[in-house]
């Protein structure tokens, strides 16, 4: 992203865009035959819209569930045929009858394409000196400060459990609980290698593996003195081992459901001890940061870009360059082979 302006603003008069050109079995993997590269024209934008040229995009595990039109989420699936869409860092290049001007940056959510046409109010202006890296604007963050300061309320003190630890919203929950105050921070991941990254670099205290014995057992052995908190992004089993290991009074909230997403069967549900959550008054909360939630998106943007900058915070990611890389970004990102967010730059 260190392009000069001039190069930036030339527009070619085609670009690129992923559209989905199938739709996986139910578990199936993410494959490069679901996916095709068009060559479009290049739009001009009409009076109120931009033309906005994409910088970085993300992709997310929901977007594996999005290409399964049977699954209900509160999204819109992917339609066959049409580009796929997502969060992008852009910058404007043409905005008629707008604020907005040439080299302004944005953020918007039609990822998937090397321009994007959109209307002026579906694009939200990107301060470049509030974080140090634009693409920061791209983590999850605010759905990690979300679960921890609203959903499961870390209070100075606590013991929290991060369930899937080293993916975009879990490497930040982590994170953002030691802000608050938590003087114990367990996380989940699915080999040694995450597991270790999130002891050595994110400061995990203990780590549970996943497919190593009972999460319980290890969950138990983690926390002797039990769970005060938990950022839950999986559900299953080890929701179930949460509340098995909850002190009195302990706050869950559940945040993603990675569990159900990538399952082969479908959306399965999670059994819950509802006598443990009687007996105990643990609290079970559902959060979603654009229902409820969306004042808290700018609060965790200043508190990012203050620990960037002093270094309390980290902003762990991978990227790979290239729109044509955006399918295996995907791919690579549900069978688990990165830590923390999957950016794709252009």
């Amino acid at each position: 992203m260190t392009t000069a302006l001039s190069d930036r603003r030339h527009v070619p008069r085609t670009h690129r865009e992923i559209r989905l050109a199938g739709r996986p079995a139910p578990g199936a993997p993410v494959t490069g035959d679901l996916f095709e590269i068009a060559e479009v024209p290049t739009p001009a934008p009409e009076p109120g819209r931009l033309l906005v040229r994409t910088r970085v995009m993300s992709v997310a595990a929901v977007m594996r569930t999005l290409m399964d039109e049977t699954i209900d989420v509160p999204m819109c699936p992917f339609a066959l045929g049409e580009p796929l869409y997502g969060p992008a860092i852009g910058e404007v290049v043409s905005a008629p009858g707008t604020d907005f001007t040439p080299g302004d940056l944005v953020h918007h959510d039609l990822g998937w394409r090397e321009f994007a046409l959109l209307d002026a109010a579906d694009a939200q202006r990107v301060d470049p000196d509030l974080l140090p890296d634009p693409a920061a604007y791209l983590s999850q963050g605010p759905t990690a400060w979300m679960g921890v300061t609203r959903g499961a309320e870390v209070r100075p003190g606590d013991t929290v459990f991060v369930s899937g630890a080293a993916g975009g919203v879990g490497s930040l929950a982590g994170q953002a609980a030691r802000l608050r105050g938590a003087v114990r921070v367990i996380g989940s991941a699915g080999s040694q290698r995450k597991a270790d990254f999130l002891r050595e670099q994110l400061g995990y205290d203990a780590v549970i593996l996943r497919g190593v014995g009972s999460v319980e057992e290890q969950l138990r052995a983690a926390a002797p003195d039990g769970i005060d908190a938990v950022i839950d992004n999986v559900g299953g089993e080890q929701l179930q081992a949460s509340i098995a290991v909850a002190n009195q009074g302990a706050r869950i909230a559940i945040v993603g459901a990675l569990g159900a997403q990538l399952a082969a069967s479908g959306s399965p549900t999670t059994a819950i001890d509802t006598f443990a959550l009687l007996t105990r008054s643990i609290t079970v909360r559902g959060t979603v940061l654009h229902t409820d939630h969306l004042d808290l998106i700018p609060e965790w943007y200043r508190q990012f870009g203050a620990g960037l900058r002093d270094g309390t915070l980290t902003f762990p990611h991978s990227r790979l360059d290239g729109i044509e890389n955006a399918p295996r970004a995907l791919r690579e990102l549900v069978e688990g082979q990165h830590v923390g967010a999957v950016l794709v730059q252009l």
